[in-house]
């Protein structure tokens, strides 16, 4: 693939798990029991990891295709339209039925910049996925799956496997899909909280994932060095510091980032993770899940043809 010709159309990515709508709200500290605070901003936005990962994919300069699943709600037509505005398709797969739509509640402490989210999620989610996934699949360079909305994630996963296309997993944390996701990952994006059953800490869980025929591990440890293993090598990335103001997200950014960048003709691991820390940063440093895209210079490097 390194050396194949070079497109100059974006690069098509497919997201597959949660989007749910984010309520969020800045505060100077953490309300005690029973009291009612006064928060200093507040914003609304589409939310959850895939969700978030593509409108960082779109905002690079991607073509970035959510499937999730949100049916016929209000909420749900507040996540659409969030999302449209950051150049992100969504394809529902509950289109025409109603269902819970998550809300997330969050708050962020603005001195340090650290995030508390309460919500759903789809990690037990029946929806099935939609008739064209195979076809979306086809076309992508790159999928992304969260592990939420477990039955879609796995169909995506065997459609990926059947064609030269980049899997990449965001192992926030474990999920019991992902048992069934890791034999065919091109590359486990994984946090410093994931654990491999039978692991105990994020080296052994490398390991696990390395043993198990991963070919790309990558594991976050905030602002700390991002380690990585490839095929036989390993190493580490130092992120470079920010002035930390808000954290939601800062994640799947990086996911986001990382799909993109792995896209990319002259992306090594390490160059890889280099690039996508520096996107996860500068959505540190700025106030807001939006604002900060606005700093995000669109990437015009060469995309990889499959």
């Amino acid at each position: 693939m390194r050396n194949a010709p070079v497109s100059e159309r974006p690069p098509v990515g497919v997201f597959v798990g949660l989007a749910t709508l984010d309520v969020i709200h800045r505060i100077a500290k953490a309300p005690a029991v029973n009291q009612k605070i006064t928060s200093t901003a507040q914003f609304v936005a589409a939310g959850g990891p895939a969700a978030n990962a593509a409108v960082t994919f779109a905002g690079l300069g991607g073509d970035a295709i959510l499937v999730t699943a949100l049916g016929d709600d209000p909420v749900a037509e507040l996540i659409r339209a969030d999302l449209a505005a950051y150049g992100v398709s969504v394809v529902d797969a509950a289109a025409g039925t109603t269902r819970a739509v998550p809300v997330s509640a969050v708050s962020v402490v603005e001195s340090t910049g650290d995030r508390s989210v309460v919500s759903l999620d789809a990690v037990n989610s029946d929806a099935s996925p939609p008739a064209d996934l195979g076809d979306l699949v086809a076309d992508a360079d790159v999928v992304l799956v969260d592990g939420h909305h477990p039955l879609i994630a796995r169909a995506a996963v065997r459609h990926a496997a059947a064609r030269p296309v980049s899997l990449v997993v965001d192992a926030g944390r474990w999920k019991p899909v992902i048992s069934d996701i890791v034999a065919h990952a091109t590359d486990m994006v994984c946090s410093s909280d994931f654990r491999m059953p039978g692991s105990e800490t994020p080296e052994s869980t490398a390991e696990a994932l390395v043993s198990s025929g991963v070919p790309t591990v990558v594991t976050t440890h905030g602002g700390d060095p991002v380690e990585w293993w490839s095929e036989g090598d390993s190493g580490s990335v130092p992120v470079d510091p920010v002035v930390v103001v808000d954290t939601l997200g800062a994640g799947d950014a990086f996911h986001g980032a990382y799909a993109y960048f792995s896209t990319q003709i002259e992306s090594g691991v390490a160059e890889r993770i280099d690039r996508s820390a520096r996107v996860a940063a500068l959505r540190c440093s700025v106030v807001g899940p939006r604002a900060w895209l606005s700093e995000l210079p669109v990437e015009r490097t060469r995309k990889r043809e499959r």
